[in-house]
């Protein structure tokens, strides 16, 4: 469910249809959806009063038991629309913090995880979550749990604060870490891209990796690096990192901070886009907002537009030309190589391309 309005960057279509894979990665199954036009969502239900009587009014013939809202609700939204449709509400934010907290399998992942959901749950504890109690568990309740709902604010900002602490013991890790690479003297190449771009798949064809790839939205969480070596035998290390969507909550980019930092360490960044998808040139918009936010976007950068196998057809013939032209000349269309991660397509190329731009940045370096 999802009200688009005026300032709507996306198709709210589009935007749904996201909401509803998301969805199905967290185990629902999804059964109708609602779209609402109006210029700014109904500050007491979210919904407009008519849009709400009719999704009432749905519940006996699509027999649903949850309603997943595309935005982030306030806690009084939430309440109203419980006790109007009798079913659990969880809207975007609680929605990407449960598939997080199923796919989170490092002790830093979870740490990360579970320190965003209780900064998610802290405004919201004032009574607000009582009502769970009649609705039962599912989406939405994992991590903390309904016990832990009952808490009060001094004890989930205790728990928030010896989660930061341990995050910083990693962070802290990591940094040594960072150090020991550095004075190595291997490049390090990072991997970003929108959720279900094909990074993880990527990660797999350079490296000869391990790293679970299925076509679904953060099939991977956790943080991975491994040895690559470049076409001129130099050796590097490949990083891939969680992947981005649009309305990334804040909770969510402020607790995976510490894995974020690797983006802002590394010598090149490979921002892979799924060139098959019909939103290729809103991710990139998406992917180069984030980037902005995290002040990475100055930093070195190959684009590899990914998945063309699945456009190659017998009247389109792609090159790099055309693909740019399908992006519009979106930021992200510059050095540009055109992929299969699957079938392992225009893979040299972009190794080369990779070991040039290492090159460009040893001898900026040397200069400066």
């Amino acid at each position: 469910m999802t009200v688009k309005g005026s300032r709507e960057q996306h198709s709210a279509e589009s935007s749904i249809e996201e909401l509803a894979q998301l969805a199905k990665a967290a185990g629902a199954s999804v059964i109708g959806k609602l779209i609402q036009k109006l210029p700014a969502p109904s500050g007491a239900s979210y919904l407009g009063k008519g849009k709400l009587e009719e999704l009432v009014a749905r519940r006996e013939e699509l027999n649903y038991n949850v309603v997943i809202v595309d935005d982030e609700l306030t806690p009084s939204q939430q309440r109203n629309l419980e006790d109007a449709l009798q079913v659990k509400v969880i809207d975007r934010v609680a929605l990407i913090l449960d598939i997080f907290a199923k796919r989170a399998r490092t002790r830093e992942g979870q740490l990360q995880v579970e320190l965003a959901q209780h900064q998610y749950l802290l405004p919201r504890l004032a009574g607000q979550w009582s009502h769970l109690d009649r609705l039962g568990g599912g989406i939405g309740t994992r991590g903390p749990g309904e016990s832990e709902l009952e808490t009060d604010r001094r004890l989930i900002r205790q728990k928030i604060d010896r989660l930061k602490k341990q995050l910083d013991e990693v962070s802290q890790h990591r940094a040594l870490y960072r150090q020991k690479r550095k004075r190595s003297g291997i490049p390090v190449v990072s991997l970003v891209g929108y959720t279900n771009a094909g990074k993880s798949t990527l990660l797999n064809a350079l490296c000869r990796a391990d790293v679970i790839a299925r076509d679904e939205p953060f099939s991977t969480l956790d943080p991975t690096t491994r040895r690559l070596v470049l076409p001129d035998g130099r050796i590097t290390l490949l990083s891939d990192t969680v992947g981005f969507i649009r309305k990334l909550p804040p909770t969510i980019v402020s607790a995976f901070h510490a894995t974020l930092e690797e983006l802002a360490e590394a010598d090149l960044l490979i921002h892979v886009v799924d060139l098959s998808s019909g939103e290729a040139s809103q991710q990139c918009e998406t992917v180069e907002d984030i980037l902005r936010d995290l002040h990475l976007v100055e930093k070195p950068r190959i684009t590899a537009l990914n998945k063309i196998d699945l456009l190659l057809t017998p009247d389109r013939v792609w090159d790099e030309r055309s693909a740019l032209a399908y992006l519009s000349g979106q930021p992200c269309a510059e050095n540009t190589v055109l992929i299969s991660a699957v079938k392992k397509w225009g893979l040299t190329r972009l190794l080369t391309m990779v070991g040039e731009k290492l090159r460009q940045g040893t001898k900026t370096a040397g200069q400066g």
